[in-house]
């Protein structure tokens, strides 16, 4: 009976010195901290972007160089894109997201805004920031991308400053900021 008790404990203690000898030691990283944060990849489809085409393109480019925790590619033949870009007569305006994948939210290049002298590349910057979950600030500087028809008919700033680009960051990062749910409301931006 003592030789069956004794080697149970010996069991018992044996489990316990290989669990504590496995375990990290207090001053490790958590996982989460350990592996490196994935990219989310949205798909955008320009296709019906008519003459922005290439305003849309800079636009992409300059949001690419300007983020890590997103990256936005056109969409392949055959995928749906969660951005789809269209030009139209209105003024431009777009869905506010953050969009997330498998998701669809719609940006229209408004012809209005071009005719009234705004540059095309900050509009199509601009509406894409409100996909990737920016909404406006109005009235707003020039430095302030989504200060939008604000800025000013001059403004030609196209990069999103440094707090709009911590946003986006956040918006696709981990944790809860980084998974909340598209906002999906319309965003007219006139003034």
């Amino acid at each position: 009976m003592l030789r069956r008790f004794l080697t149970h404990l010996l069991i018992a203690l044996s489990a316990l010195a290989l669990t504590l000898a496995g375990a990290a030691p207090a001053t490790a990283e958590p996982a989460e901290r350990s592996q490196p944060l994935r990219q989310t990849v949205l798909y955008y489809d320009a296709r019906q972007a008519a003459e922005y085409t290439s305003a849309v393109s800079s636009a992409v480019r300059i949001w690419n160089s300007s983020v890590t925790n997103v990256r936005l590619e056109p969409a392949p033949a055959g995928r749906r894109a969660e951005i789809r870009v269209i030009a139209d007569n209105g003024w431009p305006r777009a869905h506010l997201g953050p969009v997330r994948p498998g998701g669809q939210v719609t940006v229209w290049m408004g012809r209005e805004g071009t005719a009234a002298g705004y540059d095309a590349v900050r509009i199509a910057a601009h509406e894409l920031g409100h996909s990737l979950g920016l909404p406006d600030v109005k009235p707003g500087p020039c430095s302030s991308l989504m200060s939008g028809s604000t800025g000013g008919v001059n403004c030609v700033n196209r990069h999103p400053n440094a707090s709009e680009r911590a946003r986006v960051e956040a918006n696709y990062g981990s944790g809860v900021a980084g998974r909340s749910a598209t906002d999906g409301r319309l965003l007219v931006d006139r003034l």
